[in-house]
């Protein structure tokens, strides 16, 4: 059976620092007599996935190796401030593509680009406004019609003539060939039954 333990942020066997080395401690003995067998990308070459044997105990373990991120908080309208939460972008561009053509892989690629994006400005804080300009962005270029829900939400129209502009604007780009449906055509969509 192997043992799974996510560690992040950490300088690991082999690393000298200040002349000394730091050793990984074995999770079920504690003892620091372990050593790396295999070490390999993980997560898209975002990771490092490092597979560990503890020369006491014998027991094996893998840990994994991640770049160390800033902390980012997001400015709210209202200038609270909290932390950067991917999973709120995601369960927004979800609620917009609802009932719609777009895979989950489009969805995730999408919120991938935006959060690229986001640690790309390489700001502590960050407006939530420039969030949501981003995903707005990257869905008018996915399905116009999650776009138009997203920013009707996002955009908090107050009527239905501020809603007809924004659709105004997407139909006048999509005549004009700056925006394309790129939904999935072989996504199926939810039926009510």
């Amino acid at each position: 059976m192997w043992d799974f333990f996510i560690i992040q942020n950490i300088d690991v066997g082999g690393s000298a620092k200040h002349g000394k080395v730091i050793v990984m401690k074995c999770p079920f003995c504690g003892k620091d007599n372990t050593r790396v067998i295999d070490s390999r990308p993980a997560d898209e070459n975002t990771s490092i996935r490092r597979r560990r044997v503890c020369d006491s105990c014998g027991k094996r373990f893998t840990t994994y190796e991640k770049v160390e991120t800033i902390p980012l908080i997001v400015i709210k309208k209202d200038n609270n401030r909290e932390p950067y939460n991917r999973a709120k972008i995601e369960a927004g561009v979800l609620r917009a593509c609802h009932k719609r053509p777009v895979s989950a892989e489009q969805i995730s690629k999408i919120v991938d680009a935006v959060e690229t994006e986001v640690f790309n400005l390489e700001q502590k804080e960050i407006p939530s406004r420039i969030i949501g300009e981003l995903c707005m962005d990257k869905m008018k270029n996915l399905d116009p019609v999650a776009y138009v829900r997203f920013a009707s939400v996002y955009r908090e129209f107050k009527d239905v003539n501020t809603f007809m502009d924004e659709l105004k604007l997407v139909l006048e780009k999509e005549d004009e060939g700056l925006i394309t449906d790129n939904t999935d055509k072989n996504t199926p969509l939810l039926k009510k039954e």
